[in-house]
């Protein structure tokens, strides 16, 4: 695949995931925009494409503010030109709105939980509600942002990222999962809505892939597993967690506007299997 001076934006790029993302596309020609809220995440991953010759640029900004993203909107095509890709990264759970228990305990009305424990009336509703901007808005705003200087264009590719969350809930993640629920139908409206405009919009829906954050509560194959990973492993055909290059066919096939031109709405699993299993 050849995308050489074609503009890719890329939100979430400091993370595991995006941050691979955006250099495989660096490698394929494009001119990738590194965008996360962290800096020094996006520079460590500039500096990796930058020193193989690729064409970068970082621009901290957060996703779920208008005026932020408009700004970045406009950085991008003083430098680069228009974008022609757009990878929605940017997103993410929040602890304090995750309960620890998984099903309800009457105890957790009287505040009688053991200590270190909480139940669904015991979470920060502000943390919810900011679990479902960044995945939802962060989502939505870069969408509607971008897709001008696609029209502009004549077209273009966005990708969404869903999770196994979007078919089937895990246990404690109500927010996560009602976000990444609302992605697939997001993806398919506005999917439906930008077609005239020779936009194309799917998105992704990563298994169980390996990052830091998965490391501290699911463990690892080759160091061992916590009981949450023995049953996401057991769960899973392949027997394995994801790599973030396990991402990278699937993503380049979707931006191509050859191999996958008449492919738009769609949400892919990329998941070794996990839903594939009922549990019985």
């Amino acid at each position: 695949m050849d995308f050489t001076n074609k503009v890719a934006v890329v939100t979430g790029a400091g993370g595991t995931l995006c941050s691979q993302i955006a250099k495989d596309l660096a490698s394929y020609g494009a001119k990738v925009v590194l965008v996360g809220r962290t800096e020094e995440k996006l520079l460590k991953v500039y500096d990796e494409i930058t020193s193989l010759g690729g064409k970068a640029m970082a621009f901290p900004c957060d996703v779920t503010d208008t005026a932020s993203v408009e700004k970045l909107a406009l950085a991008v095509k003083e430098t680069f030109g228009n974008c022609d890709m757009l990878i929605n990264g940017a997103g993410g759970n929040n602890i304090k709105a995750m309960p620890t228990i998984t099903k309800f305990d009457k105890r957790e009305l009287t505040n009688d939980l053991p200590e270190g424990e909480r139940g669904l009336y015991d979470i920060d509703l502000a943390a919810f509600r900011s679990v479902l901007d960044i995945n939802t808005m962060g989502t939505v705003i870069p969408t509607m942002t971008f897709a001008k200087q696609m029209i502009e264009n004549g077209g273009g590719s966005i990708i969404n990222f869903a999770s196994m969350n979007s078919y089937c809930p895990l246990t404690r993640c109500f927010a996560y999962a009602m976000s990444k629920a609302a992605i697939t139908n997001l993806t398919q409206s506005f999917a439906a809505y930008y077609a005239p405009a020779n936009i194309r919009i799917n998105a992704i829906a990563p298994g169980f892939m390996v990052n830091e954050r998965s490391k501290n509560y699911l463990g690892t194959v080759e160091d061992g597993l916590t009981a949450r990973g023995t049953a996401v492993i057991t769960h899973t055909p392949m027997g394995r967690f994801g790599e973030a290059s396990d991402l990278s066919g699937c993503v380049k096939w979707l931006l191509d506007t050859d191999a996958s031109a008449f492919v738009t709405g769609t949400t892919i699993p990329v998941d070794g299997g996990f839903l594939t299993l009922g549990g019985v």
